[in-house]
C-alpha cells in the first residue's frame, strides 16, 4: 500500500472517522489480489462522521476547498470525493450498492496496515456489494471469492 494511503487512513484513524476500505484493497485482504489504481473508502454518512473526515482530510492536505466539497457532502448518501490520480487515486464513499453504511459496519474485518488498524468490508457484504454492482470485474471478483 503506498505512503498516501497510509497517511490518508492515519489521517482518518487519528480522527476517530467510522470509515471500511471497500473495492481491490478489501478484496487482497479476502485472499483475491486484483490490480487497481486507487483505494476506495465508505466513510458513515453522518454529520458527526462529516465533521471528522473534514478534519482529517484537513490535515491530510485534500483540496476540500478548492472543489467545493462541505460538511453536508459526507453526512449524505451517494456522495464520492476523488483525490488524487491513478494509481494514487483516493475514493471516498457514503454509499455502495446493495447494502448500507451499517450492513457494512457490522460484518467488517480488521487487519493492520502498517502500524494502524484498519477496517475492511466483510467477505459476505463484498459479494452482495459486488453483485448489486453488476460490472463485469465485479462479477469476476465474486467467483475468485467463492472459489477460495
Amino acid at each position: 500500500m503506498n505512503q498516501d494511503f497510509l497517511d490518508v487512513l492515519g489521517a482518518l484513524v487519528d480522527c476517530g472517522v467510522d470509515f471500511v476500505v471497500v473495492g481491490a484493497h478489501a478484496l487482497a485482504v479476502h485472499g483475491i489480489p486484483r490490480a487497481t489504481g486507487d483505494i476506495d473508502i465508505l466513510v458513515r454518512p453522518s454529520m458527526d462522521n462529516a465533521r471528522r473526515v473534514f478534519v482529517a482530510l484537513q490535515g491530510f492536505g485534500a483540496p476540500l476547498k478548492a472543489h467545493g466539497v462541505t460538511l453536508g457532502d459526507f453526512s449524505s448518501p451517494g456522495y464520492v470525493y476523488q483525490i488524487g490520480l491513478p494509481p494514487r487515486r483516493i475514493d471516498f464513499l457514503t454509499e455502495v450498492s446493495g447494502l448500507s453504511f451499517e450492513d457494512v459496519w457490522e460484518t467488517k474485518v480488521e487487519m493492520v496496515v502498517g502500524d494502524i488498524e484498519v477496517f475492511f468490508i466483510g467477505r459476505e457484504a463484498m459479494i452482495k456489494n459486488k453483485r448489486a454492482s453488476g460490472r463485469t470485474k465485479d462479477l469476476a471478483d465474486i467467483e475468485a471469492l467463492e472459489e477460495d
